[in-house]
């Protein structure tokens, strides 16, 4: 077995791929390696196998094997000096393309307040770095406006009642009830060219906006975002939402930092605050870490990892006064959520559920949660929608819900659930108040070493005898 067949098991691990992480070439070198190893192997002439590449040279075209380069462009972004000077998303923007078109690189932010009209749309390999909590990035008040004409879903235009205060270059949310189903239709879009109240979008609709649907096109986006990009680092900044005068945008929409199909992105010491919406949401992607970040009083979800996110690692964190701190969405799988502090969340601290499997949460502090510490929720969709086969272990989770409340509630038909050394504790009265909760149909589940105090009872199992 070769020295790079032994090494990409272990590049599974989530402290690998943090180390791996801002190497990308060794990243798919090591994947391509073990690949070519494998298929060697299973046709049985190991002497067949690649020589290693040691000392790689730059060459066109190779996106695999390279030097790793000492220094790359930083370009710094100001309100008023640096190499670039400005005080919007459109500094900000042009500082990112220029990177990227570069190779990558860092975009080092001064001190200051950046008011988007629209998201910052992130190239792959670039660097986003604040100056911790003097670099605010916020956007403007919200504006919504009913759209006059229809528009179907081949069109790459909108007509609205007035123009409000919508702008070129402005980031939009057009919202309607779809003529066909009877559901939500959403779409995000920038507005691009204009006559009077009638826009060009920068894309088609491919969605029918009819006035029977009650169209509105709204002033509404995530600070940053991006879409099928990859190796990308956002650090060192404060993200404001302003809340206070934005209209509500779901978490799978829109939030602080909203990503989608993107891949190996870390967020550090991100301060993540006033959404009305998700703090920090991802959706379908893949080896995301967020580690000491700071997401707090947001309308919808403190930390989102969503629907089919592999592998993300979420370290040291603080969520507070969210609807939910950490949500678990669809199909999260081999995660880590460790040392994460979980405070003052109005429903629950965490909330895992639809086919989310093989997470580990430990060492958490979990306090004063609405409804429940942790919620297991019945996912009963499906054949097997239960979020089986995760662990908590070693947390502490204190204090949660009215008097009814409840630490861990498992609901549904999760099973292999691990519950070890978790310290639950009420120290308000007890009232009928449980420590875990297990619902009927639940299946296997290991209780170990727990440390269960001050409930009206400790475990509540509704399982057959």
């Amino acid at each position: 077995m070769t020295k790079r067949h032994r090494i990409a098991a272990p590049l599974r691990r989530a402290g690998a791929h943090r180390a791996m992480r801002w190497n990308r070439r060794a990243f798919l070198a090591t994947a391509w390696g073990a690949g070519i190893t494998a298929c060697l192997a299973r046709a049985g002439r190991p002497q067949d196998v690649m020589p290693p590449v040691t000392n790689p040279r730059a060459t066109d075209g190779d996106d695999v094997y390279g030097p790793d380069w000492a220094e790359r462009l930083t370009l710094t972004v100001g309100p008023d000096h640096g190499d670039l000077c400005g005080r919007d998303d459109r500094v900000l923007q042009a500082a990112v393309d220029y990177v990227a078109r570069l190779g990558g690189g860092t975009v080092q932010l001064l001190p200051g307040t950046f008011t988007l009209r629209n998201a910052v749309f992130l190239p792959s390999r670039v660097r986003l770095r604040g100056s911790g909590s003097d670099t605010v990035i916020t956007k403007i008040p919200s504006e919504k406006i009913p759209l006059v004409a229809d528009s179907d879903w081949y069109d790459q235009e909108i007509t609205l009642e007035s123009a409000g205060d919508f702008r070129v270059g402005d980031g939009v949310l057009l919202r309607a009830t779809n003529p066909h189903t009877g559901g939500p239709t959403v779409i995000k879009r920038t507005l691009v060219a204009r006559c009077g109240n009638r826009f060009r979008l920068n894309d088609g609709l491919r969605e029918n906006l009819w006035l029977s649907g009650q169209p509105t096109c709204a002033s509404l986006f995530p600070l940053l975002t991006s879409e099928h990009t990859a190796d990308v680092q956002i650090e060192r900044l404060t993200l404001d939402g302003h809340a206070q005068r934005n209209d509500n945008l779901d978490g799978n929409y829109g939030g602080c930092i909203f990503l989608q199909d993107c891949n190996r992105y870390v967020i550090h010491e991100v301060e993540a605050r006033n959404y009305n919406g998700d703090g920090i949401s991802f959706q379908i992607c893949h080896d995301v870490t967020v580690r000491n970040c700071y997401s707090h009083d947001h309308a919808g979800l403190g930390l989102h990892p969503g629907s089919g996110s592999q592998r993300p690692v979420l370290l040291d964190n603080r969520l507070e006064r969210n609807t939910i701190g950490l949500f678990w969405c669809w199909g999260v799988k081999f995660g880590l959520a460790a040392r994460n502090r979980i405070e003052g969340n109005r429903q629950y601290g965490i909330s895992i559920g639809h086919n989310d499997t093989d997470n580990v949460m430990r060492e958490n502090e979990i306090t004063n949660s609405g409804q429940a510490g942790v919620l297991f929720r019945d996912e009963s969709g499906g054949r097997d929608f239960w979020p089986s086969r995760n662990a908590l272990e070693r947390n502490r989770i204190c204090n949660s819900g009215a008097e009814d409340g409840v630490a861990i509630d498992l609901q549904g038909q999760p099973r292999d659930i691990r519950l070890i050394e978790n310290e639950l504790c009420e120290t308000r009265a007890a009232a009928r108040r449980i420590g875990i909760r297990i619902a009927a149909q639940v299946g296997a589940v290991e209780l170990r070493d727990n440390r269960i105090t001050g409930f009206a009872e400790q475990v509540h199992d509704a399982r057959p005898a």
